[in-house]
């Protein structure tokens, strides 16, 4: 048991049933009484971002989340397969178990699942990722780096906005949390 004294971004408790991870704690003394905590919360299981405030003497209990390494071996329409790299254990998960992270899996790469009491409550990518152009439409004659942008479709079926110059079969850095293109990427 802790209290909200110590939370730090990062930390996971459990409230309520849920598992949550701290995004943002500030700690606030009024001029009588208990000082408080501001949060930012957000639910591992299901992605919302919430807030709430704490008084500072409440006990909270926290969630050990186990953190570990998963490859992405292959899909098979709604099913996604990955293998434990610690135990070699093979897991299938649902395009709904994976969330808005599916666009950026790619066969052979590492990313981070969350385990809570054995059940995968969250996974993380890379915070940015090298994908190949797929399809896009060509760039006009005079198209310079500061021109406008264009819709392409990278590997995994993401749509980013690139620059004019971009072509299909470029391959290019995109941030995966806004799903912004980042640069391109020198083969």
């Amino acid at each position: 048991m802790i209290t909200p004294n110590d939370f730090r971004p990062g930390l996971t408790i459990e409230l309520d049933g849920r598992v949550l991870q701290v995004v943002k704690a500030d700690h606030h003394k009024q001029g009588r009484g208990d000082a408080i905590v501001r949060t930012r919360l957000r639910d591992l299981e299901t992605g919302d971002l919430f807030n709430k405030t704490f008084r500072s003497n409440e006990s909270i209990e926290t969630a050990h989340v186990d953190r570990r390494d998963f490859q992405f071996l292959y899909s098979t329409g709604e099913t996604y397969v990955f293998m434990d790299m610690e135990t070699y254990e093979q897991r299938e998960l649902t395009k709904e178990t994976l969330g808005e992270n599916v666009k950026w899996l790619k066969e052979g790469e590492t990313v981070q699942f969350a385990l809570y009491k054995q059940n995968i409550v969250d996974m993380s990518v890379g915070k940015t990722v090298d994908r190949r152009v797929v399809q896009t439409d060509p760039g006009l004659r005079g198209d310079t780096a500061q021109g406008g942008s264009k819709p392409a479709t990278i590997e995994g079926g993401a749509v980013v906005q690139v620059p004019l110059f971009v072509q299909t079969g470029d391959v290019i850095r995109v941030d995966t949390q806004s799903g912004e293109y980042v640069s391109r990427v020198e083969s």
